[in-house]
């Protein structure tokens, strides 16, 4: 429809569009059978990735940067939510579901994705290995991770059809404009997105928009009070010293840990540290300059637990250049 109403501008003899839907219907006639999938209200999100590209281009170097087009569609309403991110790495995978869940004021009970190498560990059909941060984050707004099956689009077929509307209807208006920062480029985005779910399905003769706060809406889980903090985790063993090294910095932990295997979730402010899934130590995350390939941080609180404990425990000298830290 676009790209004939465009053709029909730049031309005052232009074919009808009745004559290009005959052509259409021709070529649709020929495609295979596919099963039919039913909806329903506020169980499924799906969310992806589109194959277009829109350029960002950098003002003081000139550089042309290529940003990522995020799309996810609510399942029984087909409302749609998109936006640019600069890459698809996990910590804008993660950012872009946060904000698509507040845009929609709720969550879905399952949330259908690609196999993003960013979100999904190992694809498999019948045990995925998600990752470890994208399941807190389904944790923390109470949903399932459900990946679509290894080169199966259909099992996301609403996101594909989604990806397309968007590339048609938001991209392609967009395509001879040039854009200088990606927040302008998100802003010019969200405003064709309000003309997209306002704008009436041929074939229900209502918006996305209406459908929503009729279907989907009512349905979604209530978002939590606070929205989800980007954490990564890592696995990582106590040192003999009752401390583990995290990104060349020590953390210490209760001192009967020695040699076990612990867990790390690091946000940008905090480090905790679990065994088993129980937490066993919490810092703020050390901030200072690392001008060594390691640097000791230490809790005074551990260092008073060791000396009325069993062991005698060594606590590493730090070099001058980098003095302890008296947290």
């Amino acid at each position: 429809m676009l790209l004939w109403e465009e053709y029909c501008d730049a031309n005052s003899d232009s074919f009808s569009y009745s004559w290009f839907c005959e052509r259409y219907k021709e070529w649709a006639g020929r495609l295979k059978l596919t099963l039919r999938q039913v909806h329903v209200a506020g169980e499924k999100l799906f969310v992806d990735y589109s194959g277009h590209t829109m350029e960002v281009v950098d003002g003081l170097t000139g550089e042309v940067r290529s940003a990522q087009i995020f799309v996810a569609v609510l399942g029984a309403s087909n409302y749609t939510y998109a936006e640019a991110s600069l890459s698809q790495s996990l910590p804008d995978w993660i950012a872009s579901h946060v904000r698509a869940f507040a845009y929609f004021g709720g969550v879905a009970r399952q949330t259908v994705s690609d196999n993003l190498k960013a979100g999904i560990t190992r694809a498999c059909f019948h045990e995925p290995m998600v990752n470890r941060t994208y399941a807190d984050l389904a944790r923390h707004y109470r949903t399932a991770i459900v990946p679509a099956r290894p080169y199966r689009p259909r099992d996301k077929a609403k996101v594909e059809v989604g990806v397309q509307i968007v590339g048609r209807w938001i991209l392609a208006r967009l395509r001879n404009r040039r854009f200088f920062s990606l927040a302008s480029l998100n802003e010019a985005i969200h405003a064709l997105l309000v003309d997209l779910n306002d704008r009436p399905l041929r074939s229900w003769g209502r918006s996305r928009r209406d459908l929503f706060e009729e279907l989907d809406r009512p349905a979604l889980t209530p978002l939590p009070d606070e929205p989800y903090q980007y954490a990564e985790w890592k696995r990582c063993r106590v040192n003999l010293d009752y401390h583990a090294e995290i990104t060349k910095h020590y953390y210490s932990v209760p001192h009967h840990l020695v040699h076990q295997e612990v867990e790390a979730r690091i946000t940008q402010k905090t480090l905790e540290l679990f065994l088993r899934g129980k937490r066993v130590a919490s810092h703020l995350r050390s901030t200072r300059r690392i001008v060594r390939p390691r640097f000791a941080s230490i809790c005074r609180a551990h260092i008073a637990a060791t000396a009325t404990g069993s062991m005698s425990a060594f606590v590493p000298k730090p070099p001058r250049s980098a003095p302890m830290s008296r947290r």
